[in-house]
């Protein structure tokens, strides 16, 4: 599903405009983006969890001519299912 598609689906299911079901999605996509690049989590009771997660700095390899190389450290977004959602998913592939 698309941003698209998911603006599409929140206008006719909330029988608002498509323009305010985009200004609505993305307002929320910022949120989440703004607190996670402050560092914060942000949960959704039910769905899940959206953290950063610090990732060292390691020694990796360049697969092309398998030089080694510095590898250095950042933070990566991230997304840990709750357990209504797992359940879900898990019965819509029965």
């Amino acid at each position: 599903m698309t941003k698209q598609e998911i603006i599409e689906k929140i206008s006719t299911d909330a029988g608002i405009t498509k323009d305010a079901a985009g200004k609505a999605v993305s307002t929320f996509l910022n949120s989440i983006t703004e607190t996670l690049a402050e560092g914060g989590e942000v949960k959704f009771i039910g769905f899940g969890t959206f953290s950063v997660s610090e990732r060292s700095a390691r020694l990796g390899r360049n697969p092309q001519t398998g030089k080694e190389m510095q590898i250095e450290a950042k933070n990566s977004p991230k997304f840990t299912a709750g357990k209504p959602l797992k359940d879900a998913v898990a019965k819509g592939k029965k």
